[in-house]
């Protein structure tokens, strides 16, 4: 490695840890949503390699990205990891993605880590959609973290925005029809709990990486009073120093919901 490698990734270093400790000195977000954007152009750009590669590289990061936001004590993680409209991806791909998020939720049920920070696991979308071999994976890692509540991990799969809002309507409607609820029952509040994570406070930071300037259908209930980050860097390589300035500019804005 050349000398000014070197230099450089020491001066990196410390201005990482300078920026990590004034993040932490700050107001830390409860919420924080991820849009992970990017893996198949790392993989075209950054590795020259097949698209799957970036996939790999993609899952090792939301990894990491749990180990950052359990240090700094963002309770709430809610990543975007497939939509309803990736369906629409070649069959080589979806089939590829489909089994590396089997492995991903089998993973994390077994991980150390989330069982020594308690970290609850919860899948929202669409499981009807999903392979058998996807939608056990998914029963098994929610069940066996179902008595945590230190941390919540929710991963976005078979996912849309619109879909959660109208799958919430139908509920209220039916149950509106049945008579366990009236007309002028329905309320922000009561739409809220008929989402796919009830309970849970809404975004306080939406973060997208990649360089895109959009939301892409992803919690469009909960993010009305979101702070927006957009990070210039795909997600394989989006790195701690990045996350740590995502923070620090959410810690700068004013939040007034509107008030």
């Amino acid at each position: 490695m050349a000398i000014q490698d070197i230099l450089k990734g020491t001066a990196y270093g410390r201005y990482e840890q300078k920026l990590e400790k004034e993040v932490k000195q700050g107001r830390i977000p409860k919420h924080v949503a991820v849009i992970m954007d990017g893996n198949r152009r790392y993989a075209e750009e950054t590795l020259k390699a097949d698209i799957t590669q970036g996939h790999l590289k993609g899952k090792e990061k939301l990894e990491e990205m749990l180990d950052w936001c359990v240090d700094l004590g963002v309770r709430v993680i809610t990543v975007y990891a497939f939509s309803t409209e990736n369906f629409s991806r070649k069959e080589e791909e979806v089939e590829f993605l489909m089994d590396l998020l089997e492995r991903t939720l089998i993973d994390f049920s077994k991980d150390e880590r989330i069982h020594r920070n308690r970290v609850k696991l919860k899948v929202i979308g669409d499981i009807s959609m999903m392979p058998d071999n996807v939608a056990e994976a998914v029963r098994h890692a929610e069940e066996s973290t179902s008595g945590y509540s230190e941390f919540y991990l929710n991963m976005a799969i078979a996912y849309s925005g619109r879909q959660e809002i109208r799958d919430a309507i139908r509920n209220i409607a039916q149950k509106v029809k049945c008579d366990e609820l009236k007309i002028e029952d329905i309320s922000e509040s009561l739409i809220s709990d008929h989402m796919y994570s009830p309970g849970l406070p809404d975004p306080d930071l939406v973060l997208r990486t990649s360089g895109e300037l959009r939301v892409s259908n992803f919690l469009l209930w909960q993010l009305a009073y979101s702070e927006l980050y957009f990070a210039d860097v795909y997600w394989p390589g989006f790195r701690k120093m990045d996350f740590m300035r995502a923070i620090r500019s959410y810690q700068q804005r004013s939040r007034r919901f509107g008030q």
